[in-house]
């Protein structure tokens, strides 16, 4: 007996001395942070000169299988650098100026970095109430900028994708739509709504609803006259207008939707008004951009993408409801394994969203407004308005056919007189191909336009000047 508790005991310290390896102590961390934050003062460093868009092989990364015993960090870091970090779009890059491009604010990771190391959970508030708390605190500066009242609220997401979801879940609910009454129930999106809002609606069971795509004007916004039409229409033949999705900055073309006049609509017929502002919501914060959002403060709820033009990291979305307790109603629940942390006191961003595990996001958020103060976010999203201005203006000189004026930072232009779109694929492919900046395209009634989008902080006007460069050098080619 005695042998074998003994032999239990050391086996008990032999896992503890493997288990160990997990939490390394002072010296081995260091000497690991060490090289990892060389690298990143290296990839920060070379940034500004290296390709929009990297070409590269995966040996190195297709051999390291996971195996038993770990690797060096140097090892590590260089499979990273040629094999990840330096293949496919450099999405952190002044450079990328397609898609809507993510930020990866520095203050972001650090921010990441801490609320890892102390890993506060921070979806109940008696978990992690100062966690929470400042969550709070970012939700209630972000819901007064769009101009909610003192009775909104939201939560924090990982991106527009859940926070659409989110949106339209209180939206299903609070309009009690369900199996009885969905098939009259009406949806109202116009032609470039984002794919994200119908994803959403097919997950929460919307799928049999009556989906209306309302005509976009020349400019590419929202048709109010089409809308009020077809709302009109859709009542006399006995159906329930039910959600108005309207868009502030729209992938394809940044366009703004009319919102006032959304609003005056929605609120006429009783229906649930939604603003997925997710890459243009945060240019509400210049003064000289709240005429162009009036009526944002009017709707139900509103989709944000800090990690878009608040410029951090992927992963931060935020959805906000103008009346909280909507919001409440549609997420908040209850377990018995929970019963010590009810009664706290603050709002838990466990019952104002779909997740119960998340991390702590308000950190990344708060963290980057408190170092840099909101001057420097404005200043910032000021001089991307005042590039993509400069972007439009120079590139109608080089013969491109344009689209309208930019409401926010995306411009589309393309080559004229092709109607099979053949030229404007060649160029896209061109400059692809060249990889200094990456551009992207989109098809817009079967015209296949360019797009350049001047979102990321790091894009400056030198980034811009070698745009226009690149684009004269590769039109050549065509």
């Amino acid at each position: 007996m005695f042998d074998s508790n003994f032999a239990r005991m050391q086996d008990i310290r032999r896992l503890e001395d493997k288990a160990r390896e997990l939490d390394p102590q002072q010296e081995e961390r260091s000497r690991i942070m060490e090289q990892s934050i060389a690298y990143i003062d290296s990839f920060l460093q070379e940034l500004s000169s290296k390709p929009g868009y990297g070409y590269g092989d995966f040996e190195r990364l297709s051999s390291m299988t996971i195996g038993e015993e770990g690797k060096t960090i140097q090892s590590i870091l260089e499979v990273l650098k040629t094999e990840v970090d330096a293949v496919g779009i450099s999405s952190a890059s002044g450079r990328h100026l397609g898609f809507i491009p993510g930020g990866g604010l520095w203050a972001s990771a650090l921010a990441d970095l801490l609320g890892d190391v102390s890993n506060k959970y921070s979806g109940i508030a008696f978990s992690g109430p100062g966690s929470v708390k400042m969550e709070a605190q970012v939700i209630q500066w972000m819901t007064a900028i769009i101009g909610y009242p003192a009775n909104a609220f939201g939560n924090l997401t990982s991106g527009g994708s859940i926070a659409n979801l989110i949106a339209v879940k209180v939206a299903r609910d609070s309009r009690r739509i369900d199996s009885t009454n969905v098939t009259k129930a009406v949806i109202y999106c116009g032609e470039q709504t984002h794919h994200s809002v119908y994803k959403a609606l097919d997950i929460v069971g919307l799928r049999e609803a009556i989906f209306q795509k309302i005509p976009l004007t020349e400019n590419f916004r929202l048709d109010t006259e089409q809308l009020e039409q077809q709302l009109q229409k859709d009542k006399a033949a006995g159906l329930q207008p039910f959600l108005i999705v309207a868009s502030a900055g729209t992938t394809d073309t940044g366009a703004v939707d009319p919102l006032d006049a959304i609003a005056d609509i929605a609120e006429k017929h009783k229906a649930w008004f939604h603003v997925d502002a997710a890459y243009g919501g945060f240019f509400v914060l210049l003064e000289e951009m709240k005429d162009k959002f009036k009526g944002i403060e009017r709707s139900n709820s509103v989709v944000l993408d800090p990690h878009k033009t608040l410029f951090l990291p992927f992963g931060s979305g935020a959805v906000l409801l103008r009346d909280k307790n909507v919001l409440l109603a549609s997420n908040s629940s209850k377990a018995s394994y929970l019963a010590d942390t009810e009664d706290f006191g603050d709002i838990n961003p466990a019952d104002t969203g779909i997740e119960l595990t998340r991390p702590n996001r308000g950190l990344r958020i708060w963290l980057p407004l408190q170092l840099h103060g909101v001057a420097a976010f404005k200043a910032c999203l000021r001089e991307k308005l005042e590039l993509s201005n400069y972007f439009y203006r120079e590139v109608s000189q080089l013969g491109f056919e344009l689209g309208p004026q930019p409401d926010l930072t995306v411009s589309i232009f393309r080559i004229p007189s092709d109607q099979d779109n053949s030229k404007n694929q060649k160029l896209v492919d061109s400059i692809h191909k060249d990889g200094r900046v990456f551009l992207s395209s989109t098809i817009i009634k079967g015209k296949l336009w360019l797009r350049c989008a001047v979102v990321s902080h790091r894009t400056h006007k030198s980034e811009i000047d070698l745009t226009l460069k690149m684009l004269e050098e590769n039109l050549q080619k065509v």
